[in-house]
């Protein structure tokens, strides 16, 4: 039998129940704010018993073996991210979720481009959390299941929810490491999920509330509190014209909305003379379309179109956090766009920062436009490589959905380096092409150097990181087109509906290794 919670009770009863209890004090004294969540395994073969985790195996002989009873009683073994609640069986933990992870020998799949044994934590811990928050518990403790970066991960990730601006919110859920050992790995595991929250935060965001201006501002307030060897420049639309960013300008002009090119730096490395690593992120804070304006159905999403911006910043501000020895810069126009009697239309040709032309047939193929002059002003870092985030095209959902993140570089070694990243945190990568065959689908254009579309409807994802291709010179760059997995509404299962932040710490991680090669 599990032991319940009891209502109140006779003292004489208390007291016979305090007997047979292992601890010897009763439920009068528990703490009925906290949970505990425990993983266990699958079995190997059929005829084998599930194992409990090293912190399961401790618990079920503190409770006299009775968690193995409940288990066994309860039903089949628990399958992977799936939970069993049990009450009542020690004073500390009225609430104990068992969590399946799935096989204890699941490493890199091979197919599946992640490590199969993370991803079962990171997903077994948030739906435990999930079911202890359900509770109304404000305080869970988490098994750290062979891995504690990855139970933080699923912990912090699992419990976010946007709602912010809601006067009915769930029950605010701390989570601890269960446990004194891997408390390093648990803060590092926090860390890495508290920046993709936090890209997450400014994703979901109504654009009313997330101008420009306070993108940039909240930025400059989340990197100044990371750190003391950050800067921050949040240039006005009078630098953005002395700087010759026709390009960005023509998409800004359409919005009562003052645009802002936001330039955060990361002194991290010893050597102040140290060439960065440079990201670029899209920050377009609401898109309509512009004149070639999208249909009505689902446009509030695109008060997303900034995640490039998002996730490239969270990533700084968490490299900031980790202390690394690089030197970062962070690059992001932001803007909105929208139709009005100055905005941009189809057939326009306006001029980016390098002297290039562009033919705009398509403002609703906005994106590119701010990022060349932004790609432009990167290279006059003399920087050690670039990437650049966007939530890009319709066509890159289309490709990949929100199983990867698509990857178009010109170096391979820069792919490498981002695909091991990505196996790592379980937010996936895939490499795009960047043909020849795309270049010339964009260059033939009738009025100007490129078009901002391609000729065909086809490979528009490739097509638009074609165009991109031409504003850049550096051997080392790589564009993520990041509109695939935008949004989340079951895929991941340690994320709840909504705006995902991701890749921020598939990037993390890239900068983490980075830092360690460069020794």
């Amino acid at each position: 039998m599990f032991w319940l919670p009891l209502p109140a009770v006779g003292r004489i009863a208390v007291r016979r129940l305090r007997v047979r209890r292992p601890w010897g004090r009763g439920l009068a004294t528990a703490n009925m704010t906290k949970g505990l969540v425990l993983g266990i395994y699958s079995k190997d073969k059929e005829d084998d018993v599930p194992q409990f985790t090293s912190a399961g195996e401790k618990f079920d002989k503190l409770v006299a073996g009775k968690l193995r009873e409940i288990v066994n009683l309860s039903g089949p073994p628990v399958k992977a991210g799936k939970t069993r609640t049990f009450y009542g069986l020690h004073q500390d933990f009225p609430s104990v979720v068992v969590v399946g992870l799935g096989q204890k020998t699941a490493g890199v799949h091979e197919l599946e481009n992640w490590h199969e044994g993370k991803e079962n934590i990171r997903a077994a811990v948030a739906a435990g959390c999930r079911q202890l928050q359900e509770l109304e518990l404000s305080c869970v403790e988490v098994d750290p299941c062979g891995d504690a970066q990855a139970a933080a991960e699923g912990a912090v990730l699992g419990l976010y929810e946007y709602d912010e601006l809601k006067q009915k919110k769930k029950t605010a859920v701390t989570a601890k490491l269960h446990g004194s050992e891997d408390q390093e790995a648990w803060q590092k595991g926090v860390l890495f999920a508290a920046g993709q929250n936090l890209a997450r935060q400014l994703m979901e965001t109504p654009a009313n509330e997330m101008t420009p201006t306070r993108f940039a501002e909240i930025i400059e307030k989340k990197l100044r509190g990371a750190s003391a060897k950050t800067e921050v420049h949040i240039r006005p639309k009078s630098w953005i014209e002395e700087q010759e960013m026709g390009s960005f300008l023509s998409v800004a002009k359409g919005s009562d909305e003052p645009p802002v090119f936001l330039e955060i730096h990361y002194r991290g490395s010893p050597k102040a003379s140290d060439p960065p690593v440079v990201f670029v992120g899209k920050g377009i804070t609401f898109d309509s379309g512009g004149i070639s304006i999208k249909a009505s159905a689902n446009m509030d999403l695109m008060r997303a179109d900034m995640g490039g911006a998002a996730t490239v910043c969270s990533a700084i501000v968490s490299a900031a956090k980790l202390n690394l020895p690089i030197n970062i810069i962070g690059l992001a126009p932001l803007c909105e766009n929208m139709p009005s009697g100055k905005a941009n239309k189809p057939g326009d040709v306006v001029r980016a920062k390098n002297g290039k032309t562009i033919q705009v047939d398509n403002t609703d193929a906005e994106g590119r436009l701010i990022l060349a002059d932004a790609l432009c002003y990167a290279h006059t870092f003399n920087p050690k490589l670039i990437i650049n985030a966007a939530t890009l095209t319709g066509a890159m959902d289309i490709a990949l959905g929100s199983g990867a993140t698509g990857v178009f570089t010109n170096s391979s070694w820069l792919w490498n380096k981002l695909f091991e990243a990505s196996v790592e945190t379980g937010d996936r990568v895939w490499r795009m092409p960047l043909f020849e065959h795309y270049t010339r689908q964009v260059i033939d254009c009738q009025l100007a150097d490129v078009n901002n579309i391609g000729k065909y409807r086809s490979a528009g994802a490739c097509t638009a990181a074609a165009f991109l291709k031409e504003f850049v010179t550096h051997p080392k760059w790589a564009h993520l087109d990041i509109a695939g997995v935008m949004t989340n509404k079951d895929e991941v299962p340690y994320l709840r509906k909504g705006m995902t932040g991701r890749p921020t710490r598939t990037l993390i991680e890239f900068l983490l290794r980075f830092n360690q090669n460069n020794d």
